[in-house]
This record gives structure tokens, sequence and C-alpha cells, in this order.
């Protein structure tokens, strides 16, 4: 059994490796793991020693394995969900006003108060031909809000993954 090179315990100097070493690389059989060889000379009271120093280099490859497969199906699922919204409606209330009063050119439409005035006017035959505002339609506007619930319908994926395994006879004809 050697003792290290490197170490001075009395019975072996320190050593420095030789200058001018070669190093070969050496397969070892599998040719996966490579060593490099070098020598050590040790000068021990008059007689030289030569040291082997051996040092394996790992060398890693790595390659495609086939673990497993998988085959995802999807699926649309339907579900009924109740939405609540709240939805406006307009309405409008017409009350006939009587005016009966001449008048020289058609009046304009207009609003009053929230009331949207539109003017109703006839001709009337007399001796003379005049306009007669006859009535004129106020018409006011009511909001009414409700609020309602209703069923709809939503659709989403549902993604469901099974593994098989790489050596599954059912994939093998495929």
């Amino acid at each position: 059994m050697h003792k290290s090179p490197f170490t001075s315990d009395g019975d072996r100097p320190a050593a420095v490796p030789e200058s001018g070493h070669a190093a070969r690389l050496r397969d070892t059989g599998a040719g996966t793991i490579p060593a490099v060889e070098e020598s050590l000379r040790v000068q021990s009271g008059g007689t030289e020693e030569v040291i082997p120093i051996a040092e394996e280099v790992v060398r890693l490859d790595k390659r495609e394995a086939v673990t497993g497969k998988v085959r995802v199906h999807t699926r649309v699922d339907v579900e009924t969900e109740m939405v609540r919204a709240a939805l406006a409606t307009d309405s409008v209330e017409v009350t006939r006003v009587p005016v009966d009063r001449p008048v020289d050119r058609m009046p304009d439409i207009r609003t009053e108060n929230g009331v949207t005035i539109v003017p109703v006017v006839e001709e009337v035959l007399v001796v003379e031909k005049r306009l007669v505002l006859k009535e004129e339609l106020h018409i006011r506007r009511n909001t009414h809000n409700e609020d309602v619930e209703m069923p709809v319908e939503i659709r989403k994926h549902r993604v469901e993954i099974e593994r098989i395994p790489a050596t599954d006879d059912r994939e093998a004809g495929k």
C-alpha cells in the first residue's frame, strides 16, 4: 500500500510530479469512462521510485427513452346556471288634451317638465281657411325597472388525461 506522495511523513519526502510527463487516454472497456494516467518520480534515500497516478474522468451521455404515453380526451359539458340582470322597460302614457284654438302656423313639437307635446292640427272649411289647433298629445315617459332571473346554458371544456404505458399492445398495431 502506497502512501500519498504529496505529504511528507518522515519516510517519504514531499514530491512534485515530474515536468514533461505525458498524460494519455485509456479505454476502460465500456468506452464511456476514459482514464488519464500520469507518473510521479519520488527520490527516497538514494533510490528513485515511480508512482503511477491514475484519474478517471466521467463522460455523461444522454438519450431519449419513452417511459409512457398519454391520451387526452376533451369533452364539452353543458351546465345550466341562473343569471340575474336588471332590465329597464320604457312605457309611454298618451293623454289627449283638447285645445280648439286657431293658429297661424304649424306649432313645433316641444318638451315641458319631462312631457313631450305633439300638436295635432286640422284644416276646417270656413269662408276662409285657417289652422285650428284641435288638440295636443302629451307624452310622459315612465321607466319601470324589473329584476329578472332566467336559466342560461354555459359550455365548459373538461380534459381527461389517460397515461398509457410504453409497452401497450393496443398502440403497437397503430
